[in-house]
């Protein structure tokens, strides 16, 4: 018998930072996982005022696509198995729906059933300054099971490009995933581990 392929579903929503998603579908790519994507309106948006791709380029991307109403897709369901899903960027307005289990489109009603079925749910929220209402949406989650991941730079790496930066970031949250991609830098291997206590 074959191994199965994985599967994880791939959310983009309207946040700045849609080359999360994008670089996300890469590191899929990658390491044989396919993906199963849904984008956001206000996503593609974004994608045309931050890349020069085009929605036919980010959906050439994903092994499987699908519209962002159509809530009767195979990721909707819980029997559809799969590693769980990511949402890269994750926008105030996606999390707070996905906090309240009143899901209006196919990327809050995946997320939710990613909880439900007890699976990883990664979130890589991209706001600041965050206000108290935020703060208590992200604890709500937090006790949902969801993971909260802003992707934030690590200078430990010693980036020398944007897209490093990036990938980082997205290295790091598919590691919740037990995926593992090269282009992570890590402490104690590619970084030395400082020994000793450091004051």
């Amino acid at each position: 018998m074959t191994a199965k392929t994985p599967d994880l579903v791939v959310g983009v929503s309207g946040a700045s930072g849609v080359m999360y998603g994008v670089r996300v579908l890469d590191a899929c790519r990658e390491l044989g996982v396919r993906t199963h994507l849904v984008v956001s309106r206000a996503a593609l948006l974004t994608l045309s005022q931050e890349t020069t791709l085009s929605p036919a380029d980010l959906a050439g991307k994903a092994d499987v696509n699908y519209r962002v109403a159509d809530v009767g897709a195979a990721i909707a369901s819980g029997s559809f198995q799969t590693l769980g899903m990511i949402v890269a960027p994750c926008s105030v307005r996606t999390m707070s729906e996905i906090a309240t289990g009143v899901t209006s489109s196919l990327l809050t009603r995946a997320a939710d059933v990613t909880l439900k079925e007890r699976r990883p749910l990664v979130l890589m929220v991209r706001e600041t300054p965050l206000h108290l209402g935020h703060l208590r949406t992200m604890v709500q989650l937090a006790e949902m099971g969801a993971v909260l991941a802003p992707p934030l730079p690590a200078f430990y790496a010693s980036p020398k490009t944007l897209e490093e930066m990036i990938d980082q970031s997205v290295g790091r949250a598919l590691d919740l995933f037990g995926l593992s991609w090269s282009a992570v830098r890590r402490w104690g291997g590619e970084i030395p581990a400082l020994h000793g206590q450091v004051e």
